[in-house]
This record gives C-alpha cells, sequence and structure tokens, in this order.
C-alpha cells in the first residue's frame, strides 16, 4: 500500500504562483510514476503532469499547462512537487496526487487539494 499526502494549495490571483507537494509513503516500489491531476466542478478528472522514477525522470504534461507548471521529484524523499507559475482562472480545480506501480499497474490517489485562482 502506498500512502499520499498533498499540501500547498490555496487562493491565489491569477499571474501568481503556487507550488504542491505531494508525500508518499508506506511500501514504495522503485519503479513508478507519480504525478497530478485535476477535478474542476462539473468536469472530468484530468492529467496535469506526471514524472517517472526511472530514464532520469521522464516527464509529460498536459497541453493546458505547458510552459507554465514544472514537475518534479525528490526519490530520496519519495516527494513530487508541482511549480504552477502564471496560473489562469481556469485552473481552478481540486488536485490530486497521482502514483502508480508501473510493474502492477495499481494506482495510488491523494485525498486533494484546492485549487483556487480568482481576478
Amino acid at each position: 500500500q502506498v500512502q499520499l499526502v498533498e499540501s500547498g494549495g490555496g487562493l491565489v490571483q491569477a499571474g501568481g504562483s503556487l507550488r504542491l507537494s505531494c508525500a508518499a509513503s508506506g511500501s514504495i516500489p522503485s519503479i513508478n510514476v507519480m504525478g497530478w491531476y485535476r477535478q474542476a466542478p462539473g468536469k472530468q478528472r484530468e492529467l496535469v503532469a506526471t514524472i517517472t522514477s526511472f530514464s532520469s525522470s521522464v516527464a509529460n504534461y498536459a497541453d493546458s499547462v505547458k510552459g507554465r507548471f514544472t514537475i518534479s521529484r525528490d526519490n530520496a524523499k519519495n516527494t513530487v512537487y508541482l511549480q504552477m507559475n502564471s496560473l489562469k482562472l481556469e485552473d481552478t480545480a481540486v488536485y490530486y496526487c497521482y502514483f502508480r506501480v508501473v510493474v502492477r499497474g495499481d494506482v495510488y490517489w491523494g485525498q486533494g487539494t484546492q485549487v483556487t485562482v480568482s481576478s
């Protein structure tokens, strides 16, 4: 089992920045993918960004956040970060930390953290 604890959400004005963190604990397999998804009211959960623990940390971003958000990870701390810059109103959502065990395919989710961007 893997437990995920997120932090760093909050209220920010458009154009501002926030940094999300997600720490994983429990039985952590070394080969994994961590990342972030988000869900806005009335919409489906969507990918924001993911990053692997292997192959020199390959990152993948949704087109809507490319150039504005940066995902990174500290494997020694089993923690993934999401630096969000130039935030837009449409970035408002609950952001969920994501952990996938590559070999077995198991997926774990954090409890979610609210990000609200105001005008």
